[in-house]
């Protein structure tokens, strides 16, 4: 298995891959426009030959963001069902993340999801973090609500520095603070 930022040969897999996985498809122009536009924000897991593409996520800036602030959107993510239960998505999305807040910025990262999609909202909510912004009511084509997502970067950007610094004193007290619900995940301050 290899994951890797993608190219431009790498979007007719990543299409298969929506078309194969997903009820939401785009044309194939869409797909080059994000690869043009933001190559650091899409990435692609292959098969152990390289030549296969078996996930993706295809992720964006936001060009006019209505609250003014820079931030990125996950526009898809999906991995092929013999593939999935590997840590593929989450691995993507780590690395489309980090790709969004390190080379163009973002500050959040937004990301809409099916209601009905529960293995994809657990992976966004609790594997992620992601939190439910609010419920948008007959989003998807087909008159499905979606949880509208979203994550702040700025933790990615506070550790890294204090990593950078070579600041051990305050990532421990930081892991020490962190409060955890009876089911391991952080409770927020």
């Amino acid at each position: 298995m290899n994951v890797r930022q993608a190219t431009i040969a790498d979007l007719p897999g990543m299409q298969n891959a929506n078309l194969t996985n997903l009820p939401e498809n785009y044309i194939f122009r869409y797909y080059l426009y994000h690869a043009l536009t933001w190559p650091q924000a899409s990435f692609v897991a292959t098969d152990a030959s390289g030549r296969k593409i078996v996930g993706y996520v295809l992720a964006k800036m936001e060009e006019e963001p209505a609250d003014g602030v820079q931030h990125g959107h996950v526009t898809s993510l999906s991995v092929m069902r013999t593939y999935r239960r590997m840590g593929i998505a989450a691995k993507l999305m780590a690395l489309s993340l980090r790709g969004l807040a390190d080379s163009y910025g973002a500050k959040y990262v937004s990301l809409h999801v099916r209601k009905s999609n529960r293995a994809a909202l657990h992976l966004y909510r609790d594997t992620l973090q992601f939190e439910v912004e609010e419920v948008e009511k007959a989003y998807y084509g087909d008159g499905e609500d979606a949880y509208a997502m979203k994550k702040d970067l700025s933790l990615l950007e506070d550790i890294d520095l204090h990593v950078e610094e070579g600041d051990d004193a305050y990532l421990i007290e930081a892991v020490e603070n962190l409060k955890l619900s009876e089911d391991g995940h952080i409770i927020k301050n």
